[in-house]
């Protein structure tokens, strides 16, 4: 797993209006932040968005796989789902996909910090 530095960036530009973004490093890979809320995950050049229960529905919908990785031979999955297409150029269907995100990002329960 590998970060797009530059779909990073896009990200942070299409988001700015709604607060601002930042990333933390995870196996080569990055999780984003709005506001120091988790929202999404980059791999390689692909945006995953957080999802939750609640938000199932939209990316089921929206035909938004899960994201799958491979742990000891066995598919494993995460509550993360595949951007739309759009996001990839356009600011605005960006704004309108974090949303759902953000907002399970702010749902989710918080983890306790490593002392």
């Amino acid at each position: 797993m590998s970060a797009d530095g530059g779909l990073i960036d896009w990200v942070a530009e299409a988001l700015a209006p709604l607060g601002t973004v930042t990333k933390r490093r995870m196996m080569g890979g990055a999780v984003l932040y709005l506001d120091g809320v988790v929202f999404a995950i980059v791999d390689d050049e692909t945006l995953w968005f957080k999802a939750d229960a609640e938000s199932a529905a939209l990316w089921d919908a929206a035909g938004c796989a899960y994201f799958t990785y491979m742990r000891d031979g066995t598919p494993q999955t995460m509550n993360y789902r595949c951007a739309p297409d759009d996001v990839y150029d356009d600011a605005d269907a960006m704004r309108e996909w974090a949303a759902p995100a953000i907002a399970a990002g702010r749902r989710a329960p918080r983890k306790a910090k490593r002392a």
